[in-house]
């Protein structure tokens, strides 16, 4: 069994679950897991948000550029679980401290919870609407709570064939996707999408496009870490993630585009955010398309929550499966709230506002003051760890994230920036993180220079066989 002290516990034979791990997936792996993770429903919807609030070239150069932008924080992010082994969370503890990275996971939690019951939702309502069309029956919560319990069930005991089979599923997603495309274009030239005339009474701008798109990616780096820890190499998970991301992204988001257009071009009424909306229009090939995506995903997320939840600390022990049963349960629940999918705007820039700055601080943390490199002290939970700074809490970090966070609530809801919420949230964050670091931090015995820095800091399972790494500390 394993020390009190660390967090690198083995869970029910779940050796995935907590700690270091040493990844043996190889780029083109890699980057299939990425472009099967972001062919999901929630950012082909994403992609009807758009038109007619914006024009239709608009939002295709948003999708494009706040894409490449939100890329760059997640493979920086995910690098870091690809060099030390640890997922997102548990890599907060060098930034946060080894207790304050208590709140950033308990906020992840709260974020990957309401993805989850997004999802669940979305794949109800697709699978309602396929039923209803066959046999009359409607009940989209009924629908959704089953689809979450499937979740649930592959996330428990299949997250592993999950993973295997993604890439697959990845295929068969994008073969559907080209139908849709072809069927699209086919009807209507590139020109009628162009000409499409822009709703000023919506409200839209191109920024608020750019921060929806650049909250997507934000929304997918709290699992950056937990699936590139798993790279072969810094530049397996690099490139893999980069080009998967931004492909699966760039794809979904504008075919959610292209068919909303399609369904306005056709003098139809159209509800976005509305998966029925699309299927009616591309058929059940679509319907099913969608489903096997939730299913592959929300597996995922499902699983990287529970992951969350178990890395956060040591002391309760906790174990993967009866974390993943009350986790289920919870998630099961709250998929039949099915209100939260009119406000998944809102839910997108709550996501940007809470992790922007965490992202942030932990990018400027890792590259720039620990100079790419945690040692293994950041698995002590004792005061004698490099990273216990004050009672086990980085109260800069703590403060940064505040300010962070309500600037990018201001910028988004109180006084509009005109060039958006996320950028300005990041900057500012990043910066402040350093100048205080520098600064107070130095002076007040947060030093960043510290004998401990003299240990080992590459990956977190060298120099030493995985059972010395465990008990590090005994």
């Amino acid at each position: 069994m394993t020390s009190p002290e660390t967090m690198a516990v083995t869970l029910d034979g779940q050796h995935d679950s907590a700690g270091p791990v040493r990844g043996t997936q190889s780029l083109l792996h890699i980057g299939m897991i990425w472009l099967a993770a972001n062919l999901v429903v929630t950012t082909l919807l994403t992609g009807t948000l758009f038109t007619p609030a914006v024009s239709f070239g608009t939002a295709s150069a948003m999708i494009v550029a706040g894409t490449l932008i939100g890329v760059v924080v997640l493979v920086l992010i995910g690098n870091m679980g690809t060099r030390t082994g640890l997922p997102t969370m548990a890599l907060t503890r060098g930034s946060f401290g080894i207790r304050g990275s208590i709140l950033p996971a308990a906020a992840n939690l709260i974020i990957l919870m309401g993805w989850s019951w997004v999802q669940a939702m979305l794949a109800g309502v697709t699978v309602n609407y396929l039923v209803h069309e066959a046999t009359g029956f409607s009940n989209p919560m009924l629908f959704s709570a089953l689809c979450q319990a499937i979740v649930v069930v592959l996330a428990i005991f299949g997250h592993t064939g999950i993973s295997r089979v993604e890439p697959w599923l990845a295929l068969a997603i994008l073969i559907v996707m080209g139908f849709v495309f072809a069927a699209a274009f086919g009807s209507f030239g590139l020109g009628e999408f162009v000409a499409l005339p822009v709703d000023a009474s919506l409200g839209g701008t191109p920024f608020i496009t750019l921060d929806m798109v650049i909250a997507t990616a934000i929304s997918w780096t709290v699992l950056s870490a937990d699936m590139n820890r798993h790279a072969k190499s810094s530049t397996a998970g690099i490139v893999g993630s980069g080009i998967g991301y931004t492909l699966s992204t760039t794809i979904a988001m504008f075919l959610g585009l292209v068919a909303f257009s399609a369904v306005l071009l056709r003098g139809h009424e159209a509800t976005p955010f509305d998966p029925s909306v699309i299927v009616a229009e591309f058929g059940w090939p679509l319907g099913i398309a969608i489903f096997l995506s939730v299913m592959a995903t929300n597996t995922m997320v499902v699983f990287g929550m529970v992951t969350s939840v178990v890395n956060a600390q040591s002391k309760w022990h906790l174990r993967f499966l009866p974390t993943a049963i009350v986790l289920g349960i919870v998630s099961i629940i709250g998929s039949t709230f099915l209100g939260l999918l009119n406000q998944f705007t809102d839910f997108l820039f709550i996501i940007s506002a809470f992790f922007v700055p965490v992202f942030a601080i932990m990018i400027a943390d890792y590259y720039l003051l620990k100079r790419r490199g945690y040692s293994r002290q950041i698995l002590h939970e004792r005061p004698e760890s490099r990273y216990w700074y004050r009672g086990g809490v980085n109260w800069i970090a703590v403060l940064v994230w505040v300010v962070g966070a309500v600037l990018s609530y201001v910028l988004a809801y109180v006084a509009p920036s005109p060039i958006g919420a996320n950028i300005p949230a990041f900057v500012i964050s990043f910066g402040l993180y350093l100048g205080l670091m520098l600064g107070i931090g130095r002076r007040g015995g947060l030093g960043l220079v510290d004998p401990r820095d003299a240990q080992p800091t590459g990956h977190l399972l060298d120099g030493a066989d995985q059972t010395a790494a465990l008990r590090l500390g005994d």
